[in-house]
């Protein structure tokens, strides 16, 4: 019996994924890809690329020491920058946004220029460590309008 998710991922053009002898039969989602800009030297940066290819996703790295120019590039608004920035197709990704918080995005089809955790929030992906905090996650776009698109 599959269960709603695994239902979910195969109805939405999901792929089977090959069995293992004696494994119990598992479905996936097409890898989704992501060029992420960074700096070359951030440890948290290089850490959230491996949430993101830990959750599925295949990541490009970018590095730059130009990331003022890079999100001057892509629109993300001053008020919601972080360190890194991701790009999936029409979509930014600013910060330490969740992966499955980017996978729901790209489920909904979600009529946003981008999502963004703006600073460094200690507990998000990439910044673990410490007692986390709650932060939300911010839908904006490109006019500079925003909206809570998630609590965590």
């Amino acid at each position: 019996m599959l269960t709603r998710r695994q239902w979910l991922g195969v109805t939405l053009g999901g792929t089977a994924v090959a069995l293992v002898a004696g494994a119990v039969p598992a479905f996936a989602a097409a890898p989704v890809a992501i060029t992420v800009y960074k700096d070359p030297s951030c440890d948290c940066c290089a850490k959230w690329v491996g949430h993101l290819r830990a959750h599925g996703f295949t990541v490009t790295t970018r590095d730059t020491a130009g990331m003022a120019e890079v999100k001057d590039t892509f629109g993300v608004p001053k008020a919601l920058r972080s360190c890194h920035t991701g790009t999936l197709g029409a979509y930014v990704i600013e910060g330490h946004v969740p992966a499955d918080v980017i996978q729901q995005m790209l489920h909904d089809h979600a009529k946003v220029a981008g999502l963004a955790v703006p600073g460094m929030v200690v507990g998000s992906p990439g910044m673990e460590g410490g007692h986390a905090l709650p932060y939300d996650v911010i839908a904006y776009q490109h006019d500079g309008s925003t909206r809570v698109y998630a609590h965590r």
